[in-house]
């Protein structure tokens, strides 16, 4: 237990007396935390978990090590008592068409989708459409999307960067051997050229991508739960993809039925 605070501690850049003064307590006493003489109260765990902002999943893991039970269930997502936000999360999705939006999971795995972004998947290899559905292997696999991505070297960095910062937090090693395979896959032909954003100077950077000749540019937002209680949700993420100018927002309603 002591060891793992002091890793989050560190991480957050944070000294012992700034958290003794957000946890209500004391430098001394986070001290003995630490070094193992003393043990905090279940209480006093979640407390400081909180303050460091520590994800769900690891703060269970914290428990487990300060000699707790986990307090944080974490239920498949097809269990019955998940009806009403998948439900939810569904209504959204569809309330979005023609627009593409996605949930995903911890792992980047497709848990649900829209008609946008099955629009988006033509063209995909078969292989990569097997479930579980992959986000990043399907975006940067050379069979996937980024041949048709302009500004795929643009892109490419930015979700390698996303997995970096998500890296930072959890010591997972499944994301780990993901984010080892996806960042070694070639560049398709043509992605390492800079994508010339045209007149429409970007707001952020958009994911420029071909469809049947056409190029469609999109803003891409992400959405979490806001103080999750389950594992599960706490790593799910809906993404949103905005259209970044007036032509690509124009197809898609034309495209739509």
């Amino acid at each position: 237990m002591g060891t793992l605070l002091r890793e989050w501690r560190d991480r957050r850049r944070i000294s012992q007396l700034e958290l003794a003064l957000r946890a209500d307590s004391s430098a001394r006493h986070i001290s003995f935390i630490e070094t193992g003489r003393s043990r905090p109260s279940q209480e006093m765990v979640l407390r400081l978990a909180e303050h460091l902002d520590i994800p769900v999943r690891e703060r269970n893991a914290l428990l487990i090590a300060a000699g707790y039970a986990p307090t944080f269930p974490e239920t498949p997502l097809d269990d019955p008592s998940m009806d009403a936000l998948r439900s939810a999360m569904e209504r959204l999705l569809t309330g979005y068409e023609p627009f593409p939006a996605l949930v995903v999971d911890g792992m980047y795995n497709v848990q649900a989708a829209n008609r946008g972004i099955t629009m988006l998947l033509e063209g995909v290899a078969p292989s990569l459409l097997q479930p579980p559905l992959n986000a990043m292997r399907i975006t940067m696999h050379p069979e996937g999307l980024a041949p048709r991505i302009r500004n795929y070297l643009e892109w490419r960095a930015h979700l390698l960067s996303q997995m970096e910062r998500q890296l930072a937090l959890l010591r997972s090693s499944p994301l780990r051997a993901l984010y080892d395979e996806v960042s070694g896959y070639p560049l398709p032909p043509g992605g390492d050229e800079v994508a010339a954003f045209g007149e429409h100077a970007p707001f952020a950077l958009p994911m420029m991508i071909e469809h049947h000749g056409t190029v469609l540019s999109f803003i891409s937002t992400i959405a979490t739960f806001n103080t999750p209680m389950d594992v599960t949700v706490s790593e799910l993420a809906v993404e949103t993809f905005l259209p970044a100018t007036p032509e690509t927002a124009t197809y898609l309603r034309n495209l739509a039925p």
